[in-house]
């Protein structure tokens, strides 16, 4: 059994809290800024009400065999502060956030060595707090290490799938394409049925383009007619499927853009690759 604490319970850390208890095997902790009584998560085979401990004060926690951070990433600063009593000397930290910088960010708070990015693939909504809707089945993807092997085995039984990555870095960029082509959605504040729109869908294709020049620059290795598949993915949706971006502009919550679209027109900087269409993106998700 491990005790595993779980930083975070919105849509990711919810669900990812309901499978883990699905194993059996797990104590788990939820790390949270407010109390919560219960976690209600709908999953695919039905409603799930879970009580699990719960604190609110980091001062109140105990070293943990594994972390997992599943706060947005401007978040990150603030989930920190929890590490400084969860971890232990060699407590892994598993980092379920957006994103291509997920090394980068924590390497400030824990030793790099014990880092474990995670790409999460769930369509999964907060839909208040402490109740959680899983639309889909859940896929991460880890880098194929030892650590990483040891992050797929916490999920064993629990109905999510976890790869093992050889090249960790080009899934992080494909799914950086589809989350910065979600921007759309939360500019526009209506669900994936609007991106049948034809200059809507022409827009999705020009954030991905700029997204698959940076990446491929950055070392990923990107296909030039990612945009066309990523759209065809989002008008597959459900016409009211919600993006977890334009959840939290309806919930008047702050907006995770930059690690969606802002990474790509640093980058793109970086590496004299022009990005207007996510530069505009951007400034406009920034205004509001």
């Amino acid at each position: 059994m491990a005790h595993i604490a779980i930083i975070g319970v919105g849509a990711i850390g919810g669900v990812t809290a309901a499978l883990l208890v699905k194993t059996g095997r797990h104590r788990i902790t939820l790390c949270t800024r407010r109390p919560l009584e219960q976690l209600t998560v709908t999953t695919l085979e039905g409603e799930t009400v879970l009580r699990l401990e719960n604190i609110t004060d980091p001062a109140m926690a105990s070293a943990a065999d594994w972390v997992l951070v599943a706060t947005k990433v401007y978040d990150s600063k603030g989930a920190a502060v929890w590490l400084r009593q969860l971890l232990g000397k060699d407590t892994p930290v598993a980092t379920l956030q957006n994103g291509v910088e997920q090394r980068e960010t924590f390497s400030a708070y824990v030793n790099p060595g014990l880092i474990v990015p995670v790409i999460v693939d769930v369509p999964a909504e907060r839909r208040d707090h402490g109740v959680i809707f899983q639309r889909g089945a859940m896929l991460m993807q880890v880098d194929n290490t030892a650590m990483g092997g040891e992050f797929a085995q916490l999920f064993q039984g629990s109905g999510a799938e976890v790869r093992l990555m050889d090249d960790w870095l080009t899934a992080a960029w494909r799914k950086l394409c589809l989350n910065a082509a979600g921007a759309v959605c939360a500019l526009v504040m209506k669900p994936a049925g609007v991106l049948q729109d034809e200059a809507l869908g022409k827009v999705v294709l020009d954030i991905v383009a700029e997204c698959v020049a940076v990446g491929k620059a950055e070392g990923a290795r990107l296909e030039a007619g990612m945009g066309q598949e990523i759209l065809n993915r989002f008008r597959a949706q459900p016409p009211d499927s919600i993006n977890s971006i334009l959840a939290d502009r309806l919930a008047g919550r702050p907006i995770e853009y930059d690690a969606r679209n802002g990474v790509i027109v640093r980058k793109g900087l970086k590496h004299g690759i022009p990005t207007p269409v996510n530069q505009m993106v951007v400034a406009l998700l920034g205004a509001i």
